[in-house]
């Protein structure tokens, strides 16, 4: 009886909040449902009148452990009681200097100082900052269907879609947007077998023609494509990259924000491809949840970038720092990486047996628990349309995914690394189900 006055009253001030968020909430964020959430635990998430959906989002692949990991929880609530905030400029502090030891422990080669923010953009930006100042050189180098952020400086990066950059030019000058190798859309029409790296050549034909090396300060790719369709480079393009970068002195910057802290089956895509960049840039799921990001590279270089030369009040705050000590704590004593790489075999597998039964299904692609699938028109070309109808249904079969891809016609499915078997496989019985009924309309 008490269910049943509950669930009305939660249903009520549910629209409440939905009509107050209409009211003053900017538009200009767009919303991929209405649902008003209440509460998350694992791979769900639970709305105000309590129903449970699969959350196949994770904040974007941020929560690597789920949600409100209770030692996650706990290690916030720890540190709140003691110090929230005095900027990491005024005096250190014990979970800063931990954490940014704990990366230099983590992170591939000789990449062993840190520089502190908040999201993955401000990264972003300080990273390109910190490229221009040590090289003296103007010129960044950035992949087409890329993702970097919303700054304005990430987004003269960005070019995963041109409704990120429309109606804001001018952008940062001196950025050059060359092809990244996208095999299955590959634009020279070769096959991986096969491939001369004809899109790696490009940036030697820029060179050539419009862009001398010696005025690049820095090149930025993510080595797995998030926005751009979760498109993995092939192992030679980054290591043709990589010997480019060092020949023309250039920096090469890996932006790990959705790759890094064990989605790709390692730590960091960088060690999953057995190279090392020179810069790295950190956000997501390195705490959890709490804003925090961060740029990792050389001693040398960070030394050579002059105090004051950059900054940041909330960079390093003490409750994000401490729920990232913690986050990488639980990765490291459950063994979460090689269970996540696991998982994500598991996953795949489950996906192209998918693909076996349905046309429409063009590509099934990614690492570890990065993993995409591809959809298609029966022409070959992309299915935005199927996909949009595709998400709509799983929002009625209580499953939230979001799309990728330059037409957005990219599923992406980003779950824990500490995601129940047994939870992933109902979910994923659900998803197949979808898969089916929109068979029968295409």
């Amino acid at each position: 009886m008490l269910q049943e006055k509950l669930v009305p009253a939660a249903a009520a001030l549910g629209d409440e909040l939905q009509s107050l968020a209409r009211e003053h909430l900017a538009p200009v964020l767009p919303r991929s449902t209405e649902l008003m959430i209440e509460r998350g635990e694992g791979m769900f998430l639970y709305t105000r009148d309590g129903e449970r959906y699969f959350d196949f989002i994770s904040g974007i692949a941020v929560n690597a452990l789920g949600h409100c990991h209770p030692e996650v929880v706990k290690a916030i609530q720890d540190q709140a009681a003691k110090l929230i905030h005095i900027c990491f400029v005024t005096a250190y502090y014990e979970p800063a200097v931990r954490l940014a030891a704990k990366l230099a422990e983590i992170c591939p080669g000789d990449l062993d100082m840190v520089f502190f923010s908040n999201a993955g953009a401000e990264a972003v930006e300080g990273s390109v900052k910190m490229a221009r100042y040590l090289t003296d050189r103007p010129a960044i180098i950035a992949f087409r269907g890329g993702f970097h952020g919303r700054t304005l400086g990430a987004t003269s990066l960005t070019s995963s879609s041109v409704r990120y950059r429309e109606n804001y030019e001018p952008l940062l000058p001196s950025v050059y947007h060359v092809s990244f190798p996208y095999c299955y859309r590959c634009q020279y029409r070769q096959k991986p077998e096969t491939c001369g790296l004809d899109c790696l050549n490009e940036i030697e034909v820029l060179f050539r023609h419009q862009l001398a090396p010696t005025d690049v300060a820095a090149m930025i790719i993510e080595p797995v494509q998030g926005e751009g369709g979760y498109v993995p480079a092939p192992p030679k393009y980054l290591k043709g990259l990589r010997e480019l970068c060092t020949r023309h002195g250039i920096l090469l910057i890996f932006d790990e924000v959705q790759t890094g802290f064990g989605r790709t089956g390692k730590w960091f895509a960088a060690e999953t491809y057995g190279i090392v960049p020179d810069i790295m840039v950190l956000a997501k799921a390195i705490a959890s949840g709490m804003p925090l990001s961060a740029i990792v590279s050389r001693p040398e270089l960070h030394r050579a970038w002059p105090q004051g030369a950059h900054g940041s009040t909330f960079g390093a705050n003490p409750v994000s720092c401490a729920a990232a000590l913690a986050s990488i704590g639980v990765i490291e004593r459950e063994g979460l990486i090689e269970r996540g790489a696991k998982t994500g075999e598991h996953m795949k597998g489950r996906f192209l047996e998918f693909q076996s039964r349905f046309p429409f299904i063009g590509d099934v692609r990614g690492m570890g628990l990065m993993v995409g699938m591809e959809f298609i028109n029966r022409d070959g070309s992309p299915a935005s349309d199927l996909v949009k109808k595709i998400l709509a249904m799983c929002v009625e079969e209580k499953m939230l995914f979001y799309s990728c891809g330059v037409f957005k016609q990219c599923i992406r499915f980003m779950l824990p690394l500490n995601v129940r078997r047994e939870d992933l496989d109902e979910g994923l019985d659900r998803f197949g189900r979808v898969l089916e009924r929109a068979a029968k309309t295409y």
